[in-house]
Formats: structure tokens, sequence, C-alpha cells
């Protein structure tokens, strides 16, 4: 499974979020079903035959063509937008009893924000042998309005400093399922041109240097994925680990040689019928030579994304859903990150807790996909979430 940053898990949940919402709006004509007499009465595909809730699984069955969806940005580093696209979905969906299979899927879209962050992507996710081989091809022109906090405790006073990133480029790769094991093997390649202006001259701050305003990066990243989760939206035991080492090579069209890497480990478990207990740990580092932009991040619930930065960042962060009714539920977490780094030979951190709360509704009761939202706040902020699956979608 490839690693994804905070945002590209967010884009990745809102996407399919929106892909389900899409269909009230009338994307897909329902199907009919004979009653009595032999004449053709509508079968509602948002709507459980057998208790009889709202339910979006017979959508998901027929939802393959053409689906266009809006998805939210509630991302406190950008601020409030949307996510505008089209997707298509490929092939034909799984028959009753049948083990799902990620379809391939293709899109294009574009996005805007209120601090004026925009752009368009395009992108193909491919499945192929029956499951055993997904592979990503996606081409991208973002112009992104962040802030810089510094490294560690390293903090300019007041405020984050203002940037503005635009990055033009592309990413090919895939990875592959090992035999009958849960063990997955993956490479990809990326090759972006970054330009950089900022509000004010980033002065006094160490390991920042004007050579990270324009940049031509390139990288080879493998990857090594152990998923034994029983269900990639909403699982409830199981284990996922995932180590990705990003390579930034002059020989991979890199104008700067460094390497960044990430491991990630999620532990799901239930500790009873109606209590479900997960936690999720990751740990990050970068070399000399990272841009400032792309040094690791503590990634929480409630914290904004690149405000605890540093040359290493890691946190951990435990969940516990309570199922209150088959089809509602609701959840309490709260973690804790650092980022650290070495600065003129000195030690340097700084750290973080947040938590928070919110509720789950199971919105595909077949495929047990559950959809909710969360609040949740630290010393900084206090952020609204919408999930879709869990909070830590890694399809």
């Amino acid at each position: 499974m490839e690693s994804e940053t905070g945002g590209e898990r967010a884009l990745r949940a809102g996407c399919v979020v929106a892909l389900c919402l899409s269909g009230l709006l009338g994307c897909a004509s329902p199907p009919q079903a004979a009653g009595e007499g032999g004449a053709a009465e509508p079968v509602s595909k948002f709507r459980d035959p057998d208790d009889g809730h709202f339910d979006v699984g017979g959508f998901l069955d027929t939802a393959y063509g053409f689906v266009p969806l809006l998805v939210p940005i509630t991302e406190p580093a950008v601020g409030y937008g949307a996510v505008g696209a089209v997707v298509f979905i490929h092939g034909d969906p799984p028959e009753p009893g049948e083990e799902f299979v990620r379809p391939t899927m293709s899109t294009a879209g574009a996005l805007r924000t209120e601090n004026g962050t925009r752009g368009w992507f395009g992108a193909n996710l491919g499945t192929w042998w029956g499951g055993r081989l997904r592979t990503i091809a996606a081409l991208g022109d973002l112009d992104l309005n962040l802030e810089f906090f510094g490294l560690g405790d390293d903090r300019p006073s007041g405020d984050g400093l203002g940037y503005s990133i635009k990055a033009k480029g592309g990413v090919l790769g895939g990875n592959y399922r090992i035999g009958d094991s849960q063990f997955w093997i993956g490479a990809r390649y990326a090759a972006v041109d970054t330009e950089l202006s900022l509000d004010a001259p980033l002065v006094d701050l160490p390991n920042v240097s004007s050579g990270d305003y324009g940049l031509r990066l390139g990288a080879l990243t493998p990857s090594f994925t152990l998923d034994r989760r029983d269900n990639f939206f909403t699982p409830t035991r199981g284990i996922y680990v995932d180590l990705s080492l990003p390579l930034f090579r002059e020989s991979y069209g890199s104008d700067r040689d460094f390497e960044t890497a990430n491991l990630t480990a999620m532990y799901f478990r239930p500790l009873g019928e109606a209590l479900f207990f997960s936690v999720r740990g990751s740990a990050k580092d970068s070399s000399d030579g990272t841009p400032f932009y792309l040094r690791p991040y503590v990634s929480l619930r409630g914290v904004q994304a690149l405000q605890y930065q540093g040359e290493q960042a890691a946190e951990i962060e435990a969940e516990v859903r309570w199922q209150l009714r088959p089809r509602y539920s609701v959840v309490g977490f709260a973690g804790t990150g650092e980022a650290q780094s070495s600065l003129a030979g000195r030690e340097r951190s700084d750290n973080v807790t947040a938590g928070g709360a919110g509720f789950r509704y199971l919105i595909a009761r077949r495929y047990g996909l559950q959809m909710g939202l969360d609040i949740a706040g630290s010393r900084d902020d206090t952020v609204l979430y919408v999930i879709f699956g869990n909070a830590w979608l890694r399809p």
C-alpha cells in the first residue's frame, strides 16, 4: 500500500464520501423489482431491505460509470474550501458474497480554499490481476498558501510566517501483494517543480536556506506494507504496518540529494461485543538538505498540519468506539506528538496533545462502512472533521 500524508488521506477519504453523497443527487437511476401481479416497483438504493435504515450499499453496488462529486475541505492549514471533480469507475461491481476488490478509478478535478490555495489534478488508480497489483498515475498543478512555525521549539514569535509554494508534477508507481500473504512491496517515482514565495524573509531560522525557495524534486520511494485488517473501511481487528523511504537524488532528476522516512503502525481489536479499541503510531525522519516545507510534522486530529515540524516527528493516537445501536456509535480519542531538531548542536523539541469525540453511522452495512463527524481540539485549534471509514483511512 502506498504511504500517504495526512492531506492525501483526507483527500482520498473525502472523494469517496462525495461519491456516496452524489448518489443522493440522482446520479444513478433506481432499479425496478417485480411486485405483486408482476408489476414493477422501485427498489431504493439508499435503504437497507433488512432494517429499513438509510444505507448506501445498494448505490455502491451500482455506482460504476461516471459520477460528479463535491468535497469539503476543513484543514486549518489552508482554510475552508472544496474540491470539485468527476470520477469514472471502471469494471463491474462485486457479486453478492464476493470479496470486495478496489475498482479501477480515474478522476480529474480542481480545488480552492478561502486562503487562496488552488489547483487542478488528474489521476488513475488501477487494479489488476484480481487485486494483486495496484497502480497509481497522477498529475497536478497546485498553489498552496501555508505557514512556517519553525523546527522543534525554534518558533518565530507570534503566528507562523506565511509562504506560498507552487508545485507542478506527477507520480507513477504501484505495489504488489506477495503470494497469499498480507505483505505488499511497492515503488513509485515522483517529479515535481517547485516555486516558493514568502510573505517575509525567513531570517535567523537554522536549517532554512534560500536554496529551498525553488527546487526541482525527483524521488524514488520504495515501500513495504503488512496489512492484516479485517476491513480497510472501518477495521475492528488486525494490524497495519507501512514503511516508506523517499530517496531524492540528482540521478532521479532532483536538484538536491536528501531522504526522508515514514513508519506507520496501526492496531485494532474488539474489547467486547460493542466496544472497539484502536491505536496508531507514526515516526518520521529527514536527512540534512531536506527543504523546510518537507520536514516531518505532527499529524493529529485537532492539530493544524505543518504547525509542529522538526528534523524528526512522531505521534501516537488512541481511539475507543462504543457501538450504542447496530447503526450508531460514538468515539473518543486522544493523542500526543513531538517534533524534534538538532539546531546549533542543541536538541530542541516541541510537543502537543490533542483529543476529542465524535459519532459514527453505519452507512453501508454490507461493506462494514461507517461515516461521521469528529470535533477535536488542542491548545491551538478546535477543528471539525468529516470521517469516512475511519480517521486513519488507508484503503
